[in-house]
């Protein structure tokens, strides 16, 4: 798969950091478990097979820290990117920035950055407020990371500061990855960020995002990259493939899909409600469209459908996205790291992919 006018993507893999790897989707593994082990070698496992970056999520009741992960597994990898979740928030935003460049420093310029915006553990903020917040909070590390004087007056910090001595490895501030379809997280979106990202949903819908998106920059001046984040299931055939979906469904039950969808911090977002009317919208076996299936968003928030089929159909799934105007794509399949293995023999030696 290549571009030649648009140059290569960006494949990222998913690091199960928030108890979420499965051999059976509902039923938790010990093996599985977000331990350092484990988490560490999915990211190597990503890595040994050529994928550009890798997602560290991020938590609160499920899980490891994802900034403590992001640090020790910088020392362990050479050449796949870092993609730290960082929660706005939990951080004063300088000592965030100063904890940013020196990860960097670290992954020696291998660092990037997904801006969440989910409330706090114990903290309920309205969508304006909190929205706002993040915000800020982008405008304030892109200043002090890109080693400039900050003097912010904003509604939640109000600061007159120089960087800290530590500058990132560049001497930029890293991309910003975000997501958000709410009326408050698109214009979050348009005025800060660099990387939008999407869940899946159907191709008009992807369409329709992408449009109404790349308009709500341009308004304010700027231009944006866009990110799907999706599972995988890719086998040699499509029956196989689609077997596979169903045998990661057989033990769950209903109830226990449900708990475990509530425990997101996002679990009652506009993106999450998307998810499940995507799922509630599908046909009887759980297809949204070709190829696009559902059945994962039954037992987790958040990103809750996967691509499925054979290389070929994969590859022309990608692609497809790829010529709507996609630039990066952060994929995950169950268990992560053995998904992660096939998907690199079978589909990414076929892309034309490189970081952003």
């Amino acid at each position: 798969m290549s571009d030649t006018t648009r140059g290569p993507c960006e494949i990222s893999w998913f690091s199960a950091l928030c108890d979420d790897d499965y051999e059976f989707l509902g039923v938790p593994d010990p093996k599985l478990k977000s331990s350092w082990e484990h988490c560490r070698d999915i990211v190597q496992q990503a890595e040994t097979g050529g994928f550009d970056n890798i997602l560290l999520p991020s938590g609160y009741a499920l899980g490891i820290d994802t900034t403590a992960f992001a640090a020790a597994i910088a020392t362990l990898t050479r050449a796949i990117h870092l993609l730290m979740a960082v929660r706005v928030g939990e951080s004063w935003p300088p000592q965030l920035a100063r904890q940013i460049a020196t990860i960097d420093q670290i992954a020696r310029g291998r660092l990037k950055i997904n801006i969440i915006s989910s409330d706090l553990p114990g903290e309920k903020l309205a969508s304006a407020p909190r929205y706002q917040r993040t915000v800020e909070a982008m405008q304030i590390l892109k200043t002090l990371l890109n080693g400039e004087h900050l003097n912010h007056q904003g509604e939640f910090w109000k600061l007159d500061v120089d960087p800290a001595g530590v500058k990132t490895f560049s001497g930029k501030a890293p991309p910003l990855y975000f997501g958000g379809l709410s009326p408050d997280a698109r214009d979050a979106a348009a005025r800060a960020c660099d990387v939008y990202l999407m869940w899946p949903d159907t191709k008009e819908k992807v369409a329709e995002i992408i449009a109404d998106m790349t308009k709500r920059a341009a308004d304010y001046g700027r231009t944006l990259r866009f990110g799907y984040r999706a599972h995988i299931i890719v086998r040699d055939t499509e029956t196989e493939a689609r077997a596979y979906a169903d045998r990661l469904l057989s033990k769950l039950d209903a109830e226990e899909g449900a708990q475990i969808r509530a425990k997101s911090l996002d679990a009652t977002s506009m993106g999450v409600a998307a998810q499940a009317a995507l799922r509630e919208g599908a046909s009887d076996d759980g297809y949204a469209e070709e190829n696009l299936w559902t059945g994962v968003g039954r037992a987790r928030s958040g990103c809750g459908a996967a691509i499925v089929g054979d290389p070929d159909q994969v590859l022309a799934k990608l692609q497809m996205y790829r010529d709507m105007g996609i630039d990066a794509f952060i994929l995950s399949g169950y268990p992560h790291a053995a998904e992660a293995d096939l998907f690199a023999r079978h589909v990414l030696p076929r892309i034309d992919h490189a970081p952003l």
